[in-house]
């Protein structure tokens, strides 16, 4: 089987070492890859998000599958362009990306669907925004609604900087991206990523793991999309795995299917384990980076 992998990080090269030890794979190629992968792969010069030089790639090379590592492809549609072609595709289509690429669809997906997460609104205008951290505690959480790199979300106990990041996020700090802005309650708790793959209808439950967001030492500086991870994690254990895979992997797969927007592929669910049980901070929809790199030393299929 010839796989195309799609991506430049060291997510795409833990994926590259993973693939390759598989007996089904007769050639590896990475678009666009970097210096690591190029020792796993044959390595071509395509960005990630050149989405009609991709598809035509993978009709041109003969591509039996394509795994798509980071986030912006599969917004773009990636998925379905590919199997539009009739080339196997591991990933959401976009509409089911929307769990990654729009935070306010996700809040207002787990409120139709009664999976726990925090309480929140939703923006279009400053004004509102800035009237509605006047009935919010601190510390302040703002959200980007669109695809930020993870560094959309800004986290305060200042009510000052929160205003002046509003103002930058409704200015165009993320372009399109925060024209929308989600405020809502800062939940406590250790933090915890847990990933499943599905076909659209059932849950496969992978492993969880733990990154490090902050920039620096001490859990200090802006978020970041990761700084470092480690698998599995203390205090994690099999009450806690099974409370997220019943209140939340399950009704969120059972709710988009129900919506006409089949989930295929990796769920990556951001979560607080809070008093009252684990609560949903976001979805990302594929694996996470750093956390793929942990994730698949421990895979052993």
């Amino acid at each position: 089987m010839k796989i195309l992998l799609v991506g430049a990080g060291g997510r795409e090269h833990a994926l590259a070492w993973k693939i390759r030890q598989s007996p089904l794979c007769t050639q590896l190629i990475c678009a666009p890859g970097n210096a690591g992968i190029c020792e796993l792969a044959d390595c071509v010069n395509i960005e990630a998000d050149d989405i009609d030089a991709l598809v035509d790639f993978a009709l041109n090379e003969g591509v039996n599958f394509v795994v798509i590592g980071p986030e912006v492809p599969l917004d773009l549609g990636l998925v379905d362009r590919l199997q539009a072609q009739g080339i196997a595709a591991f990933g959401p289509s976009e509409l089911a990306a929307q769990l990654e690429s729009s935070k306010a669809f996700t809040k207002d997906f787990c409120a139709r669907h009664d999976i726990p997460t925090a309480r929140y609104d939703i923006f279009t205008r400053l004004d509102d925004a800035i009237n509605y951290l006047s009935e919010m505690r601190p510390p302040y959480v703002l959200k980007a609604d669109g695809l930020a790199a993870g560094k959309g979300v800004v986290i305060t106990t200042d009510k000052d900087a929160a205003i002046a990041e509003l103002r930058d996020f409704f200015g165009g700090k993320f372009g399109e991206a925060s024209k929308i802005v989600v405020i809502e309650e800062f939940l406590r708790g250790p933090e915890i990523s847990f990933f499943a793959l599905s076909d659209g209808k059932t849950v496969l439950p992978l492993i969880e793991a733990q990154d490090h967001k902050r920039a620096y030492d001490g859990d200090k500086g802006p978020n970041t999309g990761g700084m470092g991870a480690y698998s599995p994690v203390p205090g994690f254990g099999p009450d806690e795995r099974q409370r997220v895979i019943d209140e939340i992997l399950i009704p969120t797969v059972a709710g988009m299917r129900a919506e006409n927007m089949p989930f295929k592929g990796v769920l990556f669910a951001g979560l607080m384990m809070t008093e009252d049980g684990p609560k949903l901070i976001e979805y990302n929809v594929r694996f996470g980076d750093p956390e793929c790199q942990v994730l698949m030393r421990r895979l052993k299929s």
